[in-house]
This record gives C-alpha cells, sequence and structure tokens, in this order.
C-alpha cells in the first residue's frame, strides 16, 4: 500500500471549468492557442539544469533525490511559462527497481547488466518495486503541491518492449539484434519477459496517478525497428493491456501513447490501444496524420527537434506548418522527440511566441 493518501479521481483531475488546457484537449476539446509543453524540456539546454545537475555525479541518485528532480521539473515551466510539466526521472528507473544493475556513463548512455535468454528474469515484488520508487511518488507529490492549478502534471514511463531493449542489449543498440533475435527464436521465454513488464510498468502508473499526476505518457522509443507483425506482439499489444489496467483503476485519467518511428503503424497503435492522446514523430506528415489518426485520439507533436535547435525563419516555417495542419483537431504542441542539449532558450522562447501568437 502507498505511504500517502491516494487522490481520488474527483482531485486529480478538476472541473471541466478549471482543467488545464492539456488535459482538455485530452478530453477531446480544441482549445486555440493549442497547449504546449516539449518532451526532455527539463534538461541540459538549460543553463539552471545544468547547474543543479552538478550537485551530484550519480544521474539515478539525481533521479531518487525529489528535491532535484521536483525543482529539475520545474526550471522549464518557471522559465518558459508551459502549460505541463512532466515528473523530472528516467524510463530505467523500472528495471532498476526490478533489481537489474542499471548505470549512466558520461558521454555513453545507460548501461545495464544485460539479460540472455535462459537467464533469470526478475521477480516482480509489488511492495519492494515501490518501497524502491518512492522517491518518485515523493517528486510527484511536490510537483502537484507546488504547480499552479492551470499546469498539468505529467507522469510516464517507458513501455515494456523499450524498456526490454535496455534490459537486453544491455544499453543503447544500433540494430537491436541481441533482442529481435530472442522474440523470434524463443517466444515463451521473451513472452515472459515482456509480462514481466507490462505488470511493474502499469503499477507503475496507476502508484503515480496515485500521488498526483493527471495524465501519463508511454514513451516506445525504439518501436520503429519492428516489423507489422512483431509490433502488434510487443508494442500495440502490452501497451493496450497496460492501458486497460490503468483505465481499470482510474478510468478518468488519460493516456498518451508514443511509438517513435511506428510510421503507418501509428494507425494501428491508435486504434488498438485506445490510447487518448498520440504523439508523433517528425517523420510524420501533418496532412498524413490528420486524415489517418481516428477523430477520438488527441494528436501531440510533432517539431523537428533540429527546427527548434536552428530557431529563425526555418523553426518559424515549420511550426506554423503544423499549428495549420492540426488547428482543427484536439491537439498539443510538442517536439516529434526531445530538446537537444545544444538548443538555445531563446530558440524555445521564439517558439512560445509562434504558438501562443496562433488564433
Amino acid at each position: 500500500m502507498p505511504d500517502f493518501e491516494p487522490m481520488s479521481e474527483t482531485e486529480s483531475l478538476p472541473s471541466q471549468d478549471a482543467k488545464p488546457k492539456l488535459l482538455r484537449v485530452l478530453d477531446h476539446k480544441v482549445v486555440n492557442p493549442p497547449p504546449i509543453w516539449l518532451m526532455r524540456q527539463a534538461g541540459r539546454h538549460l543553463p539552471e539544469y545544468r547547474a543543479l545537475r552538478a550537485k551530484t555525479s550519480n544521474f539515478l541518485e539525481f533521479c531518487y533525490s525529489p528535491e532535484l528532480a521536483i525543482e529539475a521539473s520545474l526550471q522549464p515551466v518557471r522559465r518558459y511559462g508551459l502549460d505541463a510539466a512532466i515528473m523530472f526521472s528516467d524510463i530505467l528507473v523500472v528495471p532498476d527497481a526490478l533489481g537489474r544493475q542499471v548505470g549512466f556513463m558520461a558521454g555513453e548512455g545507460p548501461k545495464l547488466d544485460p539479460l540472455r535468454p535462459g537467464d533469470a528474469l526478475p521477480v516482480f515484488d509489488e511492495e519492494a518495486f515501490h518501497a524502491h520508487l518512492t522517491p518518485v511518488y515523493s517528486t510527484v507529490m511536490g510537483l502537484r503541491a507546488a504547480l499552479p492549478q492551470d499546469v498539468a502534471l505529467i507522469g510516464f514511463a517507458g513501455a515494456p518492449w523499450t524498456v526490454a531493449t535496455y534490459m537486453v542489449e544491455g544499453g543503447g543498440s544500433r540494430d537491436f539484434q541481441k533482442i529481435r533475435r530472442w522474440a523470434y527464436t524463443d517466444l515463451g521465454g521473451f513472452q515472459r519477459l515482456m509480462d514481466l513488464l507490462v505488470d511493474a510498468t502499469a503499477s507503475y502508473l496507476i502508484r503515480q496517478i496515485e500521488a498526483g499526476v493527471q495524465t501519463v505518457q508511454l514513451f516506445d522509443t525504439w518501436a520503429g525497428v519492428l516489423p507489422p507483425d512483431q509490433f502488434r506482439r510487443w508494442v500495440i499489444e502490452p501497451t493496450a493491456e497496460i492501458v486497460r489496467r490503468v483505465r481499470k483503476a482510474y478510468p478518468k485519467t488519460p493516456i498518451i501513447g508514443f511509438p517513435r518511428g511506428a510510421g503507418q503503424n501509428y494507425i494501428a497503435y491508435a486504434f488498438e490501444t485506445e490510447v487518448n492522446g498520440l504523439s508523433l514523430d517528425a517523420t510524420i506528415s501533418p496532412s498524413w496524420a490528420v486524415r489517418a489518426i481516428p477523430e477520438r485520439c488527441a494528436i501531440q507533436g510533432n517539431l523537428d527537434n533540429l527546427a527548434l535547435m536552428a530557431g529563425g525563419a526555418a523553426l518559424e516555417r515549420s511550426a506554423r506548418d503544423i499549428l495549420q495542419q492540426f488547428g482543427k483537431r484536439p491537439f498539443i504542441f510538442n517536439l516529434g522527440h526531445g530538446i537537444l542539449p545544444d538548443t538555445a532558450p531563446e530558440h524555445v522562447e521564439q517558439l512560445l511566441s509562434i504558438v501562443r501568437e496562433n488564433r
């Protein structure tokens, strides 16, 4: 059981009149100008974040320090006046809480003790899992208390396929051969790993909602490496099950899915997972998405993060095209992936001006 008083549905979602703009869009309302938040809005492009991050050399320690994580989450909201804050954490806290060795090497990204076919899988001990993640839930509660009522609070997790790629490959990968071979050659064993991650991820998201997040996003960063039949098995089906479980516990809490690189598979993902919002990567044509994605599903995205880095006329042209294409349906302005570290804060300010002046 949580060591805090869970928020009820009526507490976690305010009345329609008082709802933040982002939640109104996820409730299928057209809002103009649209709400805007940016993936990796809390990160290295901000000088104040770099100063904060220097307070600890261990990235996981930083994620598990509520005071630091709260401040990191608030920094971009404070600087830019964004419409949502996303709790500062990392998708790999889930394998860490399952007892797998997780580390972050400067300049190299995450490193994990790789899991191989035939290895004993972690056991999902729900009590121990949530005890390990107590600092994350403390971060959520602190953020909820600190944020203005009109700023939505987003929780998140990595989707099972993407988290599994890190667990099996031992970190990032160019070709994902190890995990894809396992999925083909040991279907039963790999299904057990995915079932474990569905259990852990659904429970993790539910606990975030109990702590105070108002919507959750599933990041499936490496969904695009799979062919259609494997995409359905390892991306759509696990996501649909997580959505079902979260919605059973908190039916009014909206869920955003982000299967990056999915291409035409975005259509099946939107229909079959029944997410409330679909985040698109920058390779997707807005005109195609308007025609193909079901009307009941809000769209989020999908500015190229390099256009944001470039700024100036290139940024204005790209942002205005997206606004024009998506303006007549429920829409959240965002990037097609996270803010790049070398992005100038002034370019983010330029983007905010373009979006907020849109009528």
